[in-house]
This record gives C-alpha cells, structure tokens and sequence, in this order.
C-alpha cells in the first residue's frame, strides 16, 4: 500500500535530532525520498544509515551561500520543512542586541531564506500543475500566546506566523500552500539540554511538565504526525494556517 508521500521528496532543515528527525523518518516511513539537513554533520551520519531513502547534506541555514549550494543540489523539493530554531530565555530586560539578531537570523531569517531559494522553482512547476507545501516551525510561545520568561522567542516565533500567512497569501492561487506548526513543550534533547542548564534538572522538568495541561510532555512523534499531515495532499485545503500542537494549552 503506497504511503501518503509516496514519489513526493521533501527537504528538512534541522534534521539531525528531536522533531526534525522525527520527521524525516515518518515522512520516508510515508513513501517520501527526503534530504535531510544539519550543521551537526556527525549527528546527520546515524540518519543516513536509517533508510536509502534519506541522503544528508551539512547544511547552516544562517549562511546564504550553503543556502544557495542545497537549494541547486535539491531541486525542487514538494515539501519544505523549515525546523531549524533557538530558545531563548528571559524578560525583555534580559535581551541584548546579539540575542536578537541571532533569534531573528536563525527562527526567522533562515527560514525566509530556505523558502525564497525554492519558490522559483515551486512556481515553474506550478504552471504544469505541480504542488509545494511549506511548514515552518513556529511555536505557542508567539503571537498565540503570551509565555513568561520567552520574550525573545515568543517576538520570533510571532514573526514566523506572520512570514507563513504573508507568503501563503501570496502564492495562494500559484500551487504553493504554507503553514506554521505551533508546539506547546516537546520532548526533545534540547528541551533536556535547556533543564540540564537552569542548575536544577528535576525542577525544570516538574516545571515544564506543570504548565502543559494534560500533565505530560509532546513527542517528536506526535508533531512529526502533524507535519506529514501538511505535507500530504491529504491537507490540499489547508494554507496559510498557525495550527497548535500543544496539549490544551491554548485552550
């Protein structure tokens, strides 16, 4: 039985681990032949060794020439997802000029620079019927909701809903559908790597499990789910959409 994202490819920035991995192996489990992207080249060579359906390529999405050199070794991908992003922690009182424009270059800016390298493209397959979907990662933490201690990634992760609506708008009738994914608090090793660097590990996860309403934390296999959904023709009436992924924590 062929799979959603059968003779589909898809293109996947943050790859190597947590949801972007996740991704990659639900998406080939699904039929897709994926390239799978990283800066972390030794994090990406147990990807590679997964499935054939996956090829790697080290990738910084904050630099516009390896922009430029994946998006002319990929083609032209049916799927783009944009994963790639940092937490910052902190009020406004805590942020300084070189916390900004690294959230903005990494949550925001890569992600513009990923989609502005394949929409020609996109829009060349467009004329003889093709597809594109775009998924950017955003967050809760955004012009959703208002989220203590995560105002620096709440103003980013705002800015790439809005960039997703933006685009979507524009290329709506042109075969191009783009939208966001907004996570409540997931299960990753970043997520570890932040509680391991507040001092206090079982605190923080007490903490970040408290918050989230049904009393446990998302998995990368759940918001992977998602994102194949999106990728899917399954959702070719879905564009231009935050949809949140968050264990009621919106509600």
């Amino acid at each position: 039985m062929a799979g959603r994202l059968a003779g589909k490819t898809a293109l996947v920035t943050s790859a190597a681990q947590g949801i972007g991995r996740a991704t990659v192996l639900a998406m080939v489990a699904e039929g897709a032949t994926v390239v799978a992207t990283d800066i972390n080249e030794a994090a990406l060579a147990s990807l590679a060794n997964e499935n054939a359906a996956i090829t790697t390529h080290k990738l910084d999405v904050t630099n516009q020439a390896d922009v430029d050199a994946i998006a002319a070794k990929a083609g032209t991908p049916d799927v783009l997802f944009n994963c790639s992003g940092y937490v910052h922690a902190g009020t406004i009182m805590d942020v300084v000029d070189k916390d900004w424009d690294f959230a903005f270059e990494l949550n925001v800016r890569a992600h513009y620079r990923m989609m502005r390298a394949f929409t020609p493209g996109w829009l060349a397959k467009a004329s003889n019927t093709g597809k594109a979907s775009v998924i950017n990662m955003a967050s809760l933490a955004s012009s959703v909701k208002g989220v203590p201690n995560r105002f620096l990634y709440g103003t980013s992760k705002a800015a790439v809903i809005g960039m997703t609506k933006a685009m979507a708008a524009d290329f709506l009738n042109k075969g191009i559908r783009v939208n966001a994914i907004c996570p409540g608090t997931v299960d990753t090793p970043s997520l570890h790597d932040r509680m391991r660097a507040t001092g206090d590990y079982e605190a923080a996860h007490k903490a970040f499990i408290g918050r989230q309403p049904m009393g446990r934390l998302g998995t990368a296999a759940e918001i992977a789910a998602l994102v194949v959904y999106l990728a899917s023709d399954e959702s070719g009436f879905i564009t231009g959409q935050a949809i949140n992924i968050d264990g009621g924590w919106s509600v």
